[in-house]
């Protein structure tokens, strides 16, 4: 199985930035896809950001203009550029990947989850 290592949470006043990472280990043909989730407290997990091999990319509406999603493919490594944090963007992100651990098999993998408090 992959591992999913999650860091860069932690706590940021309103306006502040933070920046996630998300490496992948294992034994990996190829990543077909990674991304952010996040979920708060009562809410479902919701979609923050993705990013495919090919570079395409997807954001929350919510996010967008703010949060930006990059990758180091060499390394297997996405991270989650989050500027202009606002309270509501508190959560716990978890990192997601979809990856073929063989050629002709596609299996997804989580992490653990990384806490983000945006407060004073």
């Amino acid at each position: 199985q992959v591992q999913l290592v999650e860091s860069g949470g932690g706590l940021v006043q309103p306006g502040g930035s933070l920046r996630l990472s998300c490496a992948a280990s294992g034994t990996i043909f190829s990543i077909y896809s990674m991304g952010w989730y996040r979920q708060a407290p009562g809410e479902q997990r919701e979609l923050v950001a993705r990013i495919t091999s090919a570079g395409s990319t997807n954001y929350a509406d919510s996010v967008k203009g703010r949060f930006t999603i990059s990758r180091d493919s060499a390394k297997n490594t996405v991270y989650l550029q989050m500027n202009s944090l606002k309270p509501e963007d508190t959560a716990v992100y978890y990192c997601n990947a979809i990856f073929a651990p063989i050629v002709s098999r596609l299996e997804t993998s989580w992490g653990q989850g990384t806490q983000v408090t945006v407060s004073s």
